[in-house]
């Protein structure tokens, strides 16, 4: 793998650490009306009527997906909505395995990523990856039942449920449907520890901007190198979330696919880039 010139030694952040850019998806989702269940992905056909806003169905992914586990060997990876350590509290649709499955031209880009931090003693840690239409569908009928309040405390304590969506935290569709979308974490590279970013993975509250004022400077300057190495790479930022990044120029702009995260899905042995 040919090394990248590494980024500035971010001395501030690296010495005793706790171990903006606007949505390329467009805008946030309105709340759906209160007390009705806003219309889940899952409802509609499952093949789509030509390329352009189309959907696809739920079998092969197509050849420019791959498995970043395989592709980039040594990247971590902790998927969450794979297990019940995540927001619904429970495994999510559509998750069949715990693996980062993303285009190829969204893995390069990560490779260019933690070429970029490996100077620094830096690396990712991927939390999500493409995520099927299924799987929104079933974040759309956890946010319809109102009396699911179990992970509050942990994930929104400051958002009523009903105003996810309002919020711009929850929306109809997803950019990970389309595959060059990632949620990820800075990590140190000897130990795998994560650097502190001012919330957990997935907390949804206004606290997860990239640019909260309610950070201390220390969390506010990881999040500014995540956010820096990512935009190197070629990946925008969205406006509510320090670890989600898509793609700027990604290979299927207006495809949602639906084909289950597993290895068995890829039309291609998994293997590593050339």
């Amino acid at each position: 793998m040919r090394r990248l010139t590494a980024a500035v030694l971010f001395a501030g952040l690296m010495c005793g650490a706790a171990c903006s850019a606007p949505s390329p998806s467009g805008p946030a989702a309105a709340s759906p009306p209160a007390g009705r269940s806003p219309a889940p992905e899952a409802a509609e056909p499952s093949e789509a009527a030509g390329p352009e806003g189309g959907r696809r169905g739920d079998g092969e992914a197509p050849a420019e997906f791959v498995a970043l586990r395989e592709a980039v060997p040594g990247v971590r990876e902790d998927i969450r909505y794979a297990g019940a350590d995540n927001f619904t509290g429970m495994p999510v649709d559509g998750y069949q395995e715990p693996a980062c499955l993303l285009t190829e031209d969204a893995a390069r880009a990560l490779v260019r990523a933690r070429e970029a931090l490996a100077g620094e003693g830096l690396d990712l840690l991927v939390y999500d990856c493409y995520r099927p239409r299924r799987a929104v569908a079933a974040f759309l009928r956890w946010a319809a039942d109102l009396s699911d309040t179990r992970t509050r405390e942990e994930y929104y304590p400051r958002v009523p449920k009903t105003r996810l969506f309002e919020e711009g935290y929850l929306a109809e569709r997803s950019g990970h449907s389309r595959g060059s979308t990632v949620d990820l974490t800075l990590v140190r590279a000897d130990s795998g520890r994560p650097l502190d970013m001012g919330t957990p993975y997935d907390f949804l509250d206004p606290l997860s901007a990239p640019d909260s004022p309610e950070v201390t400077a220390r969390q506010r300057a990881a999040r500014d190198r995540l956010g820096e190495v990512m935009d190197a790479a070629g990946f925008g930022r969205a406006r509510t979330e320090w670890w989600h990044f898509t793609l700027r120029e990604e290979p299927f702009p207006e495809t949602y696919f639906d084909f289950p995260v597993a290895l068995s899905s890829l039309s291609s042995p998994p293997g590593a880039l050339d």
